[in-house]
């Protein structure tokens, strides 16, 4: 089955990694909606709560303190540093990511597009200004309630697209052309069952390009799919890696 992702890769020039969760775990962060995840066992603050209610923003920020701890001080895995490298050698043309973390980025990746947002940063909701999350959360910490922008007063809120919330138009523009414009598209750590995050392996396929899953679990695609691995994703990456650029570097675990 290697063998054929392999034979894929290389006769298609342009690729697109499609991360979710998976693809961090290997790093320390959690899987939220894996079982015994932390949504099964706290109830997400809903994104219209957030704006009607300062009770719901508090109980947003105790949860998001909680998830801070989870991946604060997580680094880039040997999964994300294969795919910076594969960026650098111009086959790899994005990373269109469900991940909050910046993981892909630390590791050297250049062209990330972040679906859900991020979740080292926060913004104000009213006037737009933005902080690194360690701000806001000093402000939360020292009050204990949701803080609030000290600017202009308005609702202070990670950069992540909350339960509820809809994408950013200007991100599902950018990802919708990197998808219809691929030859492949590697699912990498997805259990493709958020939407309208999980069409666009579907939108690649109806423009013509292969797709490789990669993911411990079985997806609502695999049948639609070329190949299906169920591997470890840091370790079946660098065994690709190995395979096609048998010349380069060995690769750290770590960024960079």
């Amino acid at each position: 089955m290697l063998a054929q992702v392999v034979s894929l890769l290389s006769a298609a020039p342009r690729w697109v990694a499609f991360t979710g969760a998976g693809i961090s775990t290997e790093s320390g962060i959690p899987d939220f909606r894996s079982p015994g995840g932390i949504w099964q066992q706290v109830q997400p603050v809903m994104f219209a709560d957030f704006l009607r209610s300062a009770e719901a923003r508090t109980e947003y920020w105790r949860q998001k303190a909680q998830q801070h701890r989870d991946f604060s001080h997580a680094s880039p895995n040997a999964g994300h540093s294969v795919l910076a490298r594969w960026e650098a050698s111009g086959r790899l043309v994005a990373v269109v990511t469900q991940n909050i973390d910046e993981l892909h980025q630390q590791a050297g990746s250049r062209r990330v597009i972040e679906l859900h947002g991020t979740a080292r940063k926060v913004e104000c909701l009213s006037c737009g200004q933005t902080w690194p999350v360690e701000t806001a959360l000093g402000w939360y910490e020292r009050e204990q309630r949701a803080p609030d922008c000290p600017s202009c007063g308005g609702p202070v809120k990670h950069a992540t697209i909350s339960f509820g919330q809809g994408l950013n138009p200007a991100t599902l523009e950018a990802a919708t052309q990197v998808m219809s414009e691929c030859d492949l598209v590697l699912v990498l750590g997805s259990s493709l069952v958020v939407q309208p995050a999980a069409g666009f392996p579907v939108l690649a396929q109806s423009h013509g390009a292969r797709l490789v899953i990669i993911n411990n679990q079985a997806t609502p695609l695999d049948r639609q799919a070329d190949v299906v691995l169920h591997s470890p994703l840091g370790e079946t990456l660098a065994q690709l890696d190995r395979h096609l650029f048998p010349d380069a570097a060995p690769l750290s675990n770590g960024a960079g």
